[in-house]
């Protein structure tokens, strides 16, 4: 019970509302930490509730009368715009019963507005680093006074390229007294490095490993001859298994929109979400899809992380992601909160190697799977090495170009054959010298004829 925790009356009677009763796993183990101040770094999987693990905290720490505002106390980074807009949604429903304000800063938005709601000095702040950065460097963000920082899917945002914008945010943090990372796996050298740099003595929370995520969900792979057999199988999943939504991931926006523009013409409710489309077409797609106006969405890993969408129980990988990471936040969106899903990877020939690495990286085999109805004839490589990887084949070794000889001609006219050809003489070369020629060369030159 949430009750068990040192929650102002506020606080509960909010979460009561929210028919919030047993706390997750990662909310029963981080909460009592971040309510003592403690610096944390928390791995836990995708949907697991990580979000009120630490804004139920920081409301905690900020709730009070009603006062004015001279400083901005908390920030929460993110990585996406989606991420973003989800989590001041959740600070808005466990803040309700308090006086405690909260902005959002994300891309997309006018700059000018948001510049105004700085100025009101929000309690606490949410955003994209991107666009935080433009905001300080106009000069409407100060941000020495804040006291809790959280940067949330933090491995997202190294992947991303957010790291020196996030370091330098870190830094304009001066007097922080608590920081909090949480992400969905562990990262590579880049997070450690990161933890390193900005936690002080932290608890390390580990909930679950990277084999034991998504355990609710089955992991299927289809092998295809080439993307247009591919999307043979896309049609016929979508015809034939049984979901409430699902959702097909793309390596590339141009691939998504192809996708999209073919489901849209054998009349499925389908929606297109990747980096290309506008803030207003982004927000579309997630409303739809959560109001159930789409069943489908196609997207690109913009929606890999932060799309928190019930029924959601369908993942189709069209193009296999490109890390272990990624892999783990696309199927993630499906399986949440203990519910079953089906993830299924599309694999021709280019895609084999890159999930043997998944496999690798999440110490599971996948379930092979063959329809049918669209049964390519691709079934994977003929040979495969201990690591799982296509054996590839030996290129033939090249004759070196220094013991090529050259074919010699048969008939070489000779030099003082009349045969050969002889140098011409540019016809324009007198004339050429003549008005290159100074005025007094010229001169002396008719001289000389005349004589």
């Amino acid at each position: 019970m949430f009750s068990q925790f040192a929650l102002h009356e506020r606080l509960l009677k909010a979460v009561a509302e929210l028919k919030f009763v047993e706390p997750t796993p990662v909310q029963a183990a981080a909460i009592p930490l971040a309510l003592q101040g403690r610096d944390l770094r928390v791995t836990a999987q995708t949907g697991s509730g990580k979000t009120a693990a630490f804004v139920l905290p920081i409301l905690n720490r900020l709730i009070g009368p009603a006062k004015v505002r001279v400083s901005i106390k908390t920030l929460i980074l993110l990585p996406t715009r989606e991420l973003a807009q989800q989590t001041i949604k959740e600070v808005e429903r466990f803040a309700q019963y308090t006086f405690i304000k909260s902005g959002l800063i994300t891309g997309g938005e006018d700059f000018k507005v948001q510049a105004a709601m700085l100025r009101k000095v929000p309690d606490i702040l949410i955003g994209t680093p991107g666009r935080m950065i433009e905001q300080l460097n106009a000069g409407n963000l100060d941000l020495k006074e804040v006291e809790v920082l959280v940067l949330d899917e933090a491995d997202r945002m190294l992947d991303m390229g957010f790291a020196e914008d996030v370091q330098r945010l870190v830094e304009e943090c001066t007097n922080r007294q608590q920081t909090m990372l949480f992400s969905a796996t562990t990262g590579g050298s880049g997070l450690r490095e990161m933890v390193a740099k900005i936690l002080n003595n932290p608890e390390h929370l580990q909930l679950n490993n990277v084999s034991d995520l998504n355990a609710t969900t089955r992991q299927q792979i289809i092998t295809a001859d080439h993307n247009q057999h591919k999307e043979q199988i896309v049609n016929w999943l979508l015809a034939n298994e049984t979901y409430q939504k699902a959702i097909v991931f793309t390596n590339t926006w141009a691939m998504a929109d192809r996708i999209y523009g073919r489901l849209v013409a054998q009349d499925y409710k389908a929606f297109v979400l990747h980096g290309e489309k506008d803030q207003k077409d982004r927000k579309l797609a997630i409303d739809r899809l959560k109001q159930g106006g789409v069943k489908i969405l196609v997207a690109t890993d913009v929606a890999a992380r932060g799309l928190d969408v019930d029924g959601l129980d369908l993942v189709i990988n069209f193009d296999m992601p490109r890390s272990g990471d990624e892999y783990v936040h696309r199927i993630g969106r499906t399986g949440r909160a203990g519910n079953d899903g089906l993830a299924i990877s599309l694999i021709c020939h280019g895609d084999w190697n890159l999930m043997s690495s998944v496999e690798r990286y999440l110490k599971q085999s996948f379930e092979r799977r063959t329809i049918k109805e669209v049964k390519g004839t691709y079934g994977g490589p003929k040979k495969v090495k201990a690591s799982g990887k296509a054996v590839g084949v030996k290129k033939k070794k090249s004759t070196p170009k220094a013991t090529r000889r050259k074919p010699v001609p048969r008939h070489r006219p000779s030099a003082r054959s009349p045969t050969a050809r002889r140098p011409t003489r540019c016809r324009w070369s007198a004339r050429t010298a003549w008005r290159r020629s100074s005025a007094a060369s010229r001169k002396r030159l008719l001289l000389n004829n005349a004589a």
